[in-house]
């Protein structure tokens, strides 16, 4: 299996919302070091929208309330990847449209022109991005794996019951320091 360490929406905005976990940037650094170290390819995905919210309707709750307060507009300072965490030049960077990170994007394009069967699952949000990538994933065959203490929410309670009950039905579940063990082998 050929895998890849997905970094979804680590963005400045939204690194700024949720700042419960001081050390979430540097045990993703961590994850992202270990990734290329293990010859294994990190994307960075991030959540960006034109101008006016074209591809943004009504009825999508979150959305329409991301519309409202303005944020996420393509080139905004908060739409940039966090500074710890930046991609290096080459490093394959998707835009979404949506919460999942194929939705709206050429990630599926991107990981099956590079043979990438397995993706190992990090972000901000653990209830939207990496839930809904969790579960479109899935749908499409690709062995999962997320990395439980790599993910970050709003909600702690949201987020261990996503770790613990939900996610491990469709992926292992590991944390940032087991994985980089395994991959070490």
């Amino acid at each position: 299996m050929s895998s890849a360490l997905l970094v979804m929406d680590v963005q400045r905005a939204i690194v700024d919302i949720v700042d419960g976990d001081s050390a979430y940037l540097s045990r993703l650094r961590r994850a992202i070091d270990g990734a290329r170290a293990a010859d294994i390819p990190v994307i960075y995905v991030t959540i960006a929208f034109r101008p006016g919210f074209p591809e943004v309707g009504t009825r999508n709750r979150a959305l329409a309330a991301i519309a409202q307060a303005d944020l996420y507009i393509e080139g905004a300072p908060g739409t940039e990847i966090h500074p710890e965490v930046a991609p290096r030049p080459g490093d394959v960077v998707i835009t979404k449209r949506r919460a999942s990170a194929f939705s709206g994007s050429d990630l599926d394009v991107v990981l099956r022109a590079r043979g990438i069967d397995s993706l190992v699952l990090t972000g901000i949000a653990t209830s939207a991005v990496v839930l809904s990538t969790l579960c479109q994933a899935n749908d499409l065959d690709f062995g999962l794996t997320v990395l439980s203490d790599g993910c970050l929410d709003i909600d702690p309670e949201v987020h261990r019951v996503l770790t613990e009950r939900l996610f491990p039905q469709w992926a292992d579940v590991a944390t940032v320091d087991d994985w980089l063990k395994a991959i070490a082998r």
